[in-house]
């Protein structure tokens, strides 16, 4: 199965100047664990997962003051969507991460994050058990 098959296209986007608890409230809402970061006055692509927020709250960092700028990964790992899911748990495992930003081109395609691999596989061994 290939990512695009996969992930989800829905994806939470965000501004570098959103605060840590603005970012918190919107993966809360969506029941996500992750937003892309999108910098206006840059071409780069940033993550900012759930423990980029755990990490500076645990480090008593204010997250009503805190920008999400600060506090993401710009050196993001992407993911094709022609990829196999196999390929994309296997740079997650490599890189010690949990989400992937799957790029079409230039343009954000989608997320997959090992909660949409482990439904996949497990979606796979139910149909191969029946």
């Amino acid at each position: 199965m290939q990512v695009r098959e996969a992930m989800s296209s829905e994806v939470l986007v965000v501004g570098p100047e959103h605060t840590l608890r603005q970012a918190a409230q919107m993966m809360s809402a969506r029941r996500i664990g992750s937003a892309v970061v999108v910098d206006p006055d840059s071409e780069g692509i940033g993550i900012m997962t759930e423990r980029d927020v755990l990490n500076a709250i645990g480090a008593g960092l204010d997250c009503d003051v805190e920008r999400t700028g600060a506090h993401l990964t710009w050196e993001v790992v992407y993911a094709g969507p022609e990829w196999t899911v196999e390929e994309a748990a296997a740079a997650m495992a490599r890189g010690g991460f949990r989400h992937l930003v799957v790029l079409d081109g230039r343009e954000v395609a989608g997320v997959i994050s090992v909660r949409d691999i482990m439904r996949v596989w497990a979606a796979n061994r139910m149909v191969g058990a029946g």
